[in-house]
């Protein structure tokens, strides 16, 4: 039986993902602060389920947490890193910006760092982080947000050039480029191209079973992404 970690999994695209892995026959290991909703995760599949309550900006945590999965499972197939913070936030309050940092810039860099290490002791996993289209260009709205996403894409990036060391070259990281998709991490009130939550995560495992390098959710938004590139600065800040 393949065995997965999800962290974030107590809501949003890290759930519906955990129902779909489970389906498929994996063993998963969820994560999240919630434990409520953790514990009704177990309830619904308690031969499937692990749970471990778990907060992503407390870094020491996250390792510990991780080690005491991969102690469990003894070895680990997959890792999905789907724990993420943002906010509309053009004052730039400090406090929003340090959660946003926190988490998805400290804690996923912490889990991308566990789970590399594993794999390459391993030699053999997959490493999957949501990202979002927001990596590829800066916002005026939501600047940490943006910024913090575009470094989990450098990051992730990084972690792929260096499977090249890796001998068994079963090493593989897959970073999911999600637009707008159906839950509270939706920002914004004018959304376009909005992608239903169960068409999302059943994207992202078929991405995942490709060990797709990057993935666009949905599939169209890979027009949006070659227009962003393109695009130059000052008409950005004319249309952002």
């Amino acid at each position: 039986m393949k065995k997965a970690i999800v962290f974030g999994a107590t809501s949003g695209i890290g759930k519906s993902l955990t129902e779909i892995l489970i389906k498929e026959g994996y063993q998963v290991a969820v994560t999240g602060r919630r434990l409520d909703k953790l514990t009704a995760l177990k309830k619904q599949y308690p031969a499937s389920i692990l749970i471990k309550q778990n907060d992503i900006q407390d870094v020491a945590h996250v390792e510990k947490v991780f080690h005491e999965i991969v102690a469990e499972f003894s070895s680990i197939d997959l890792v999905v890193q789907s724990s993420g913070v943002g906010y509309v936030n053009p004052k730039l309050e400090w406090e929003r910006q340090k959660q946003t940092i926190n988490t998805n810039v400290l804690g996923c860099t912490r889990l991308y760092i566990l789970a590399y290490n594993l794999f390459k002791k391993q030699q053999f996993g997959q490493l999957v982080g949501i990202s979002s289209i927001a990596s590829l260009r800066g916002n005026r709205s939501a600047p940490d947000y943006f910024a913090s996403k575009a470094y989990q894409k450098a990051y992730l990036e990084s972690l792929y050039i260096k499977t090249k060391s890796i001998q068994s070259k079963k090493v593989y990281i897959t970073e999911i480029r999600p637009g707008f998709v159906d839950t509270p991490m939706a920002l914004g009130e004018a959304v376009f191209w909005m992608v239903p939550l169960e068409k999302a995560a059943k994207q992202i495992y078929t991405a995942i079973k490709k060990k797709k390098r990057v993935a666009y959710i949905s599939k169209r938004w890979s027009l949006i992404a070659f227009a962003l590139k393109l695009m130059p600065a000052w008409v950005l800040k004319k249309v952002l």
